[in-house]
């Protein structure tokens, strides 16, 4: 007896997926696959490549959204794909980094630092999935992220780590006084995660001006220089500048919040 043919539903939900829904995925994987070998790294000891390899899944997860949308490839595979990648690369592979570079010296009280930080992040990346869809936020609340994103997470957090790495500092030299200190800056940058604090969005920056193109390409050209030839003293730079940006977003946010009100009251 032959098998009933399937209904023309059966075959639109296993057809073929289109190239550009493919493309971006496949950038997630190796962002992916750049945090797990991240992991590997730190279990060999090989700290300064575990951290490259953080950085560069840093690299590749502000891609994948931005080639997702050029292509108009976004999907919501792709959205969870992309939720559960960034919470490896940078919640799972940052803490154990940290742990394996430094914070083990502190035995118990280094993992529970490890496992907070984790814990953070993946409270950010559940909040960031459920206001993302949020249709009632004003267009200005766009260039703005409440806490500090994941990716940024990871790589601020790690700069005890860039620091130790560039002292020649193995993870038994470490002074005591130093390793409390890793703790609680560890510790404040999950606090920052988790909380509702806002930092800027490199989603909200468009198109260059024309005047500020050449500037722009020079700008762009110094820091590849610099991350080839200074990988860790660039990361440092960028961990630096990163956290003396969160107080102008602060007031940046305020004052729009602020203008905000004042609309809708004289409305």
């Amino acid at each position: 007896m032959d098998a009933p043919a399937p209904d023309r539903s059966d075959r639109a939900h296993f057809g073929g997926v289109p190239l550009r829904m493919l493309v971006p995925n496949v950038v997630t994987l190796i962002a992916l696959s750049a945090g797990v070998t991240a992991i590997r790294f730190a279990f060999e000891g090989a700290i300064d490549w575990a951290v490259m390899a953080i950085a560069a899944a840093a690299v590749l997860d502000g891609l994948d959204g931005r080639i997702a949308r050029a292509l108009k490839g976004t999907s919501r595979f792709g959205a969870e794909l992309d939720s559960l990648a960034d919470f490896v690369d940078f919640g799972v592979a940052p803490a154990i980094v940290l742990y394996v570079a430094g914070l083990s010296s502190l035995r118990g009280l280094g993992w529970l630092i490890c496992l907070l930080f984790s814990i953070a992040c993946a409270l950010r990346l559940a909040r960031f999935n459920v206001m993302s869809d949020d249709p009632s936020d004003p267009a200005w609340r766009k260039g703005f992220f409440v806490g500090m994103p994941a990716p940024a997470g990871a790589v601020v957090g790690l700069l005890p780590v860039y620091l130790t790495v560039l002292g020649e500092g193995g993870p038994g030299g470490l002074a005591r006084g130093w390793l409390g200190l890793e703790a609680v800056y560890v510790l404040a940058i999950a606090i920052l995660m988790a909380s509702q604090v806002p930092h800027f969005s490199g989603k909200a920056i468009g198109r260059v001006p024309r005047e500020y193109v050449a500037v722009a390409l020079i700008g762009v050209v110094a820091a590849l220089l610099s991350i080839a030839y200074f990988p860790l003293l660039a990361l440092v730079a960028l961990a630096a500048f990163y956290l003396g940006s969160i107080p102008f977003a602060i007031r940046r946010f305020r004052r729009l919040e602020a203008e905000q009100r004042r609309q809708r009251g004289s409305a």
